[in-house]
């Protein structure tokens, strides 16, 4: 069980009933107080005008000349007649501090470029990237996330880059656990790659990766336009929702095409499971085969060159993430290359711009990426 951080007792005006416009004040005033220590605002620069910020706030000249009086009586802020607001030259921004809670670190090969991502990306001010101790080694990947919250949970973090569990049958209320103590002790998340809850579901956080659904779809759209007939995706029980859009963008490409009548197949089994595998090509006949990712596709190559299938001769397979052994198999992989250094860059950034404005939305930061085709998925004949 997760303990949560202590938390300070309430002491926020509006909290104990105070006027609707004195609550505005606060909320302005936290706001921007965050975003000069933080360093949204660097010393010396410019704020938004009053005009604008009334604008932003949706408040009145006055509320929002309270926040600024205060921020200006910290010494936050310099108030200079006919230039506007600045920054304060000797303003002293915290240094933030950030962890990293990635149970498949180590596994799942995308995620350590995406670490590096982050720790070598220049956004606003200097942060520390703190990876976290590993707790029992031998213990299940569910305990060794929650003992990892635990421990930055008792450190003074800015916020949490969290790739939730996967390939479980409890990760679902794990997820939901981790996220809800960082949520008590106000600590920001953001994910990486996948979301805490099954499309078309959405949880209330910044999630950073790829439009998993387009993937799906270009990698069908590929093996379609290269005459396959009997396209199944392929991927194993329990996991992350990205795999389940995938499917949904294969689903696409198969009923919107105008060379098969088949219906789309999804096949949830283990690639290692040798019977499972042998009935799937029985009752399916495929002759092309969408995985959901690149270590299913190479768990699935090994068992169908063992049982005689021939690939690409007979069957075609795909992938989706373009890891580093992808391009080094028997057969070469193609696969969807996943941009993990500027997912990385892009997370740290979704961070900054979280801590700097709590009261943003939640954002799909998508980016884009590559379909690389290799010899796993050429033409016949």
């Amino acid at each position: 069980m997760i303990r949560k951080k202590a938390e300070l007792p309430v002491t926020d005006s509006a909290e104990k009933g105070s006027s609707r416009q004195g609550a505005k004040y606060k909320q302005i005033y936290d706001i921007l107080q965050q975003s000069l220590v933080h360093g949204t605002y660097l010393p010396g620069s410019k704020l938004p005008s009053e005009n604008e910020l009334v604008e932003q706030f949706s408040a009145s000249r006055p509320t929002v000349g309270r926040a600024l009086a205060q921020l200006e009586s910290e010494g936050l802020i310099q108030r200079r007649a006919g230039s506007g607001t600045f920054a304060s030259p000797q303003i002293q921004q915290k240094r933030l501090a950030f962890g990293l809670l990635i149970p498949e670190l180590g596994v799942t090969e995308v995620f350590e470029p995406i670490c590096q991502g982050i720790s070598r990306a220049r956004v606003g001010v200097h942060h520390d990237l703190i990876w976290g101790p590993l707790f029992e080694h031998d213990a299940p990947k569910e305990i060794q996330a929650e003992r990892l919250c635990e421990y930055y949970l008792n450190r003074d973090l800015s916020g949490i880059f969290f790739a939730p569990l996967e390939l479980s049958e409890g990760k679902d209320l794990v997820n939901q656990r981790i996220v809800q103590a960082f949520d008590d002790a106000s600590i920001p998340v953001v994910l990486l790659d996948r979301d805490i809850c099954e499309y078309p579901a959405r949880s209330r956080y910044d999630l950073v990766g790829i439009d998993n659904r387009r993937a799906g779809r270009v990698v069908t759209e590929h093996l379609l336009e290269n005459g396959a007939k009997r396209i199944i995706f392929f991927g194993r029980p329990d996991s992350a929702p990205t795999v389940r859009m995938r499917s949904l963008g294969y689903a696409e490409a198969i009923r919107e095409s105008n060379t098969v009548t088949a219906e789309p197949q999804i096949v949830l089994a283990d690639p290692i499971d040798v019977s499972s595998v042998q009935q799937m090509l029985h009752s399916l006949q495929p002759d092309a085969i969408v995985c959901a990712n690149d270590y299913t596709a190479a768990l699935l190559m090994t068992v169908l060159t063992g049982l005689g299938v021939q690939i690409p001769d007979d069957i075609r397979i795909t992938g989706v993430d373009d890891v580093k052994y992808a391009a080094l198999l028997q057969v070469p992989l193609t696969s969807i290359h996943q941009p993990c250094a500027k997912i990385g860059y892009s997370a740290l950034l979704a961070m900054h711009e979280r801590v700097a404005h709590p009261e943003l939305p939640a954002r799909d930061i998508l980016l884009n990426f590559d379909l690389v085709v290799r010899a796993s998925s050429r033409t016949l004949g």
